[in-house]
């Protein structure tokens, strides 16, 4: 296997490859997505409630598809072709934002959009944990990371100036954001070369019982815990009407993005690093009590310097847990059954993103801001209290 030629200390060269990839494509997506909530509200007309419905379907869409993504990879033995499909079908739907005339249109993109990113996360996050020895899982999630959300805040920050430059023109900045997701398509098909499967064994159905008796409790405990996650941290779309609400001109509402993703590019390494040595439960519980002030903070926030200091403490989150918990998943399955784990565990996260995107709409449209926040840190609470029981782990399984 190509992983067993590199050094024993050092990340595989095929994880950074994955982690531009996806640093490529974070760029084209959040070029848009950090203006699409302001883009539906202020030239399509639509309300809060519809941006969170249209959100939680996206995003939920996204981590529903992983799971048969994932199936797939593990059954085929391989994993780049469905990657690449993922990341085509995601720079092919960005021409549609540019021209949707109405909030139906937005949906449609967005949901074609998110199928790509569905059909590719569990692939790819398979591939990394085929790549890189097991003693370096939690430092490979975190750089792969890493550079994804150093796309997510290089892209807010070229909408920014794309939009001050051409005086708030949603559409001219949309066409853009095709260019990166392009290249991120020719860097993954022509800079990775895929391990080659563990020879001599069968193929077999990854969904079938005596398969899936393999996930043991450790396994099912994450991902019952990275729902209650989900259900915490609605999405990403209310920290930028949040934003715009602490009176942020609208061309710089998305260096909001950039500062969050700033500090999660930062803190998603180190807290990787920190995670193959430490104590993976303590460092969730240190995640929630950030997100804890974060939506305090956010809750109570009248101007701009307070929904910057709410976001940072969001960024500081994200770096903290979202690296974890995909390690998590790595070390408590199988290696012939880990794009079917990841897919399971997006699946149970999708329903839960749609519940918490479509809770928070309704709670920000009839109760005011605040009370989505207050419910965010409500459901810390419980996440808190699923991290006091954990079950044993198993011996570790060959990586």
């Amino acid at each position: 296997m190509e992983r067993d030629r590199v050094e024993p200390d050092r990340i595989p060269p095929g994880v950074w490859v994955l982690g531009g990839v996806s640093m490529l494509m974070d760029v084209s997506s959040e070029m848009i997505h950090s203006l699409l909530p302001l883009f539906m509200v202020t030239t399509l007309g639509a309300g809060a409630l519809v941006v969170g419905v249209i959100e939680g379907l996206a995003e939920s869409t996204a981590l529903v598809v992983k799971v048969f993504s994932g199936v797939l990879s593990d059954y085929l033995g391989r994993r780049k072709g469905l990657a690449v499909l993922g990341y085509g079908l995601g720079a092919l739907t960005k021409p549609l934002f540019a021209v949707a005339p109405t909030a139906s249109v937005v949906l449609a993109a967005r949901l074609l959009d998110r199928v790509g990113k569905g059909v590719r996360g569990a692939p790819r996050d398979a591939l990394v944990a085929d790549l890189t020895p097991r003693h370096l899982l939690g430092a490979a999630f975190g750089l792969r990371q890493s550079l994804d959300t150093v796309g997510a805040f290089v892209g807010p920050l070229v909408a920014v100036g794309l939009m001050l430059l051409w005086a708030d023109d949603f559409r001219r900045v949309f066409w853009v954001a095709v260019i990166p997701g392009l290249a991120a398509v020719a860097l993954l098909s022509f800079g990775l070369r895929e391990p080659e499967p563990r020879g001599g064994e069968r193929r077999r159905n990854p969904i079938r019982r005596e398969s899936l008796r393999r996930l043991d409790a450790r396994y099912w405990w994450v991902v019952a815990i990275g729902a209650v996650f989900t259900l915490a941290r609605f999405s990403e779309a209310f920290l930028v009407l949040r934003a715009q609400q602490g009176g942020i001109p609208i061309a710089l509402v998305p260096l909001v993005m950039v500062a969050m993703n700033l500090v999660y590019a930062q803190s998603a390494y180190p807290f990787g690093k920190l995670s193959d040595r430490a104590s993976h439960t303590r460092l969730l519980a240190l995640g929630l009590v950030v997100l804890i002030a974060a939506d305090l903070v956010l809750a109570a926030a009248g101007g701009w310097g307070v929904v910057l200091a709410g976001v940072v403490l969001w960024g500081v989150h994200m770096g903290i847990t979202q690296g974890l918990l995909a390690r998590m998943v790595a070390d408590a399955a199988p290696a012939d059954l880990r794009g079917t784990a990841f897919g399971f565990f997006n699946l149970t996260s999708g329903v839960a993103m749609l519940v918490a995107s479509v809770l928070a709409g309704l709670l920000w449209q009839r109760l005011g801001p605040a009370s989505t926040f207050h419910a965010g840190a409500v459901f810390c609470l419980l996440a808190l209290a699923g991290l006091a029981w954990r079950p044993a782990p198993r011996p570790a399984a060959g990586a």
